[in-house]
């Protein structure tokens, strides 16, 4: 394919680490966000860096709040807005790129058919992110965990880079359902204030991820959906993992994920700077479901009404132990 004009609908943490690394490697990179990113990143230009060492800055970024200036002559649109803003943006899409083709960097596994909803006959693709970034400071984005862009089969342009590398695979739907699982424990870690890190070494912590993880799958498995494998662990045994006793589990999840010692989850971040979660996306996606079935997942709800009372009082992550969690 030739050489994409690329536009990042949506410039939250994971749309500009991704922009940038693109725009550092070359790409013509523009982006698309919120008028307040748009006055951080004229003013202290993008700084991308992670847990393996990483550190660029990229002065002179093409910013934008304005849809058709950002998006005019986009022929590759890669969305990662929040969930709830999907529909909006695939209507500014088609109002102004409607020959791109689309990916959606989003979590959750419904953005991708609302995209075609709106873009009918357009190249829309799922893809899923792996690594979570958080913001450091105003333009300044840090990816705190490992792990390759998976797209939807197809043709892409090539985007890899040393710093980023894109795989296309034939089981995304799949691939989604085993990401939201993992993606459950965001909630968790919003709760809880702590870096992932320190949370996996407490047991506690662990047996009520697990727990959480555990409804879900029995939820996935009455809806004859079977989630990909996203770490060295099949979905099915992580719970058992998470279960283990602590020394045991330090030797098998070294093996499973490189994760930097401060990383927290988007969900956390999105508590601190006062921002709406995507907890429908992930848990209300467990609860949907279970819902359709006439079936209960009762851990899974008490993380979303946490979350949305975060949300509702607007002081960031609560702080919670396990015991307040579980009720």
């Amino acid at each position: 394919m030739s050489v994409p004009r690329i536009t990042i609908a949506g410039a939250g943490n994971i749309g500009c680490f991704v922009g940038g690394v693109l725009a550092h490697a070359g790409f013509d990179v523009r982006f698309l966000t919120r008028l307040q990113q748009v006055a951080a990143l004229e003013q202290h230009g993008l700084r991308l860096s992670d847990f393996a060492g990483l550190d660029l800055h990229l002065r002179d970024v093409a910013v934008t709040d304005d849809a058709g200036v950002a998006l005019d002559g986009a022929t590759l649109v890669l969305v990662s807005v929040k969930s709830g803003d999907t529909e909006a943006m695939a209507r500014l899409i088609a109002a102004h790129a409607p020959a791109a083709q689309v990916i959606s960097l989003q979590n959750g596994v419904a953005n991708a058919s609302t995209l075609r909803t709106v873009l009918t006959g357009a190249d829309v693709r799922a893809a899923t992110v792996p690594f979570n970034v958080v913001t450091k400071a105003p333009g300044h984005f840090h990816r705190a965990s490992s792990g390759d862009i998976l797209v939807e089969a197809g043709p892409i342009a090539d985007l890899s880079h040393a710093h980023m590398a894109w795989r296309s695979v034939q089981n995304i739907e799949a691939i989604q359902w085993g990401k939201l699982l993992l993606n459950l424990g965001n909630a968790v870690n919003a709760l809880a204030d702590l870096p992932l890190l320190e949370q996996l070494q407490d047991r506690a912590w662990r047996r009520l991820l697990a727990d959480q993880m555990s409804e879900a799958l029995r939820i996935l498995r009455a809806a004859g959906i079977t989630p990909a494998k996203t770490t060295s662990a099949p979905p099915g045994l992580i719970p058992h993992i998470l279960r283990l006793p602590t020394p045991l589990f330090r030797v098998i999840a070294a093996s499973m994920l490189t994760i930097d010692a401060q990383a927290r989850s988007s969900m956390w971040d999105d508590l601190k700077q006062g921002r709406k979660t995507e907890v429908d996306a992930l848990q209300g996606a467990i609860l949907h479901l279970a819902d359709r079935l006439g079936r209960q997942a009762p851990l899974n709800a008490r993380m979303r009404s946490l979350i949305r009372a975060a949300e509702a009082a607007g002081e960031g992550p609560p702080g919670l132990s396990p015991r307040d969690i579980r009720g």
